[in-house]
């Protein structure tokens, strides 16, 4: 088995059982990394190990902790580089990608790896998979589909802590500006479409 096969192995025993943020979650991050990969010049071991442990730590977005989760993440995955032998330098590449690589943190990822991670996990918020994460997460938190009122933030400041479709017009449509990569650009203006479809559809509905 290669150090990424263990990898996978040991995160899929220690993963939340989340439905946003669950071992399904992990590896369509990873896939949405090694594409990006072969686009850029970055070091796929480093890029793709980070892509594993990015979310160790996943508090849910109503605990005041959540926007520790990445933080969190960093700190636990240090342990476990070090049990797979990866280098002091390794290590640090990789912390500092999970750190760096969350919305709620707002930073732009000082290293390749960090922007290259940051991008494949934001991609996975966007697009079909976005859409059904985004109302699996309202769902479990027991969040109204929207406000009736104003279902699309016309008149308002969205507020996706008691409304989940506010969340798209806080996060998700802002994501295709904040790419850091050509491929994460590409990808993530194909996916913000199928997002203003989904609100065109909605829209004609409710």
């Amino acid at each position: 088995m290669t150090v990424l096969d263990l990898l996978k192995d040991e995160v899929k025993k220690r993963i939340e059982n989340d439905s946003a943020h669950d071992f399904d979650h992990v590896l369509r991050v990873y896939k949405n990394a090694q594409k990006i990969c072969k686009k850029e010049k970055a070091d796929e071991k480093l890029v793709l190990s980070a892509a594993l442990l990015h979310d160790l730590v996943f508090y849910p977005k109503s605990d005041k902790r959540s926007k520790m989760s990445s933080i969190e993440s960093a700190k636990k995955s240090k342990n476990i580089l070090k049990k797979y032998n990866f280098s002091n330098e390794e290590i640090t590449i990789i912390s500092n990608a999970i750190e760096e690589h969350s919305f709620s943190q707002n930073k732009i990822p000082t290293s390749i790896e960090g922007k290259i991670l940051q991008d494949a996990d934001r991609l996975d918020a966007l697009g079909a998979i976005g859409i059904a994460r985004a109302f699996a997460t309202g769902g479990s938190l027991k969040r109204p589909f929207y406000n009736v009122d104003d279902p699309f933030c016309k008149q308002r400041i969205p507020d996706d802590k008691i409304w989940t479709l506010d969340h798209f017009f806080k996060k998700l449509l802002k994501l295709e500006s904040l790419m850091n990569t050509k491929y994460g650009k590409t990808e993530a203006k194909k996916r913000t479409v199928v997002l203003k479809a989904f609100l065109k559809q909605l829209k004609q509905e409710i």
